[in-house]
């Protein structure tokens, strides 16, 4: 870069941090797609053949644009922790992983919230997500511990997967001292954590599979550096010949999440 451009790069990068700044405060939040979350509950709901659909409202102090949204709750043996799973990019709680582990993990007795999470238009990009629907996914996490509170679930995991994990892992950075969640098992999160995972009052287990997202399998190593910082009990493992979709390799992924959860509990 010359020495005659710098500044002027630097002004401009200026500008456009004040101009993000004052858009930030003026704008409203962006929404999720109501529309196309109304599409995907009819057609899970229809075809929902385990567990109840409920609708859960957002917590209280949520922005007054949000809405409530579809829960599949499934009831497990009394004692045993629930879980609250929270799905990947675009799609819904009955579908692959998530759909697959809310059911596995109930017949290991535990009791099993999938949720609806945020989602863009069909043809969004990344860019549609992070940051604009992140408010409202965390409000979602939020909400969906305290409805299993109030029905006397004293004690509450969060497994979340791919972009869910993503959401999870901002939300848990600004609130993981409100007690929402007692673990969290953090499955194909793309990238690393913050440092912030060292602040969190409850353990994390990292699961990813062997071929997995590129980037998951390439981060491992600095996730893994991270959580010896974190709470006692945080580990990470790797799924022998799991790929991206998990496929195969769901009930493996249960045995899992099963297995960190009664160190916890």
């Amino acid at each position: 870069m010359s020495p005659v451009r710098a500044p002027q790069v630097f002004i401009g990068l200026f500008l456009d941090l004040v101009l993000g700044l004052v858009l930030g405060v003026c704008l409203p939040a962006a929404a999720s797609d109501y529309a196309r979350e109304k599409r995907f509950a009819d057609e899970v709901t229809a075809q929902l053949v385990v567990g109840d659909a409920v609708t859960i409202p957002p917590p209280t102090g949520a922005p007054a644009g949000y809405r409530p949204f579809l829960g599949l709750y499934t009831v497990g043996k009394p004692g045993m922790p629930a879980v609250v799973l929270a799905h990947g990019v675009g799609t819904h709680p009955e579908d692959g992983l998530t759909g697959s582990l809310r059911l596995r993990l109930n017949d290991l007795g535990y009791t099993t919230l999938a949720i609806q999470m945020p989602i863009a238009a069909k043809e969004a990009t990344v860019d549609d997500y992070y940051p604009a629907l992140f408010p409202e996914a965390g409000a979602r996490l939020q909400a969906a511990s305290l409805w299993l509170k109030a029905k006397g679930h004293a004690n509450v995991a969060l497994v979340s997967h791919t972009f869910g994990s993503w959401m999870a892992n901002v939300y848990l950075d600004k609130n993981a001292h409100d007690k929402s969640y007692q673990a969290w098992v953090c499955i194909s999160l793309t990238g690393g954590y913050s440092f912030a995972v060292r602040n969190y009052p409850f353990p994390v287990l990292d699961l990813y599979g062997e071929s997995d997202i590129p980037v998951t399998v390439s981060s491992a190593w600095r996730r893994s550096a991270l959580l010896r910082l974190a709470a006692a009990g945080s580990r990470q493992q790797m799924i022998a010949g799991a790929d991206a979709q998990w496929r195969g390799k769901e009930q493996a992924a249960a045995q899992a999440i099963a297995e960190f959860l009664r160190q916890q509990f």
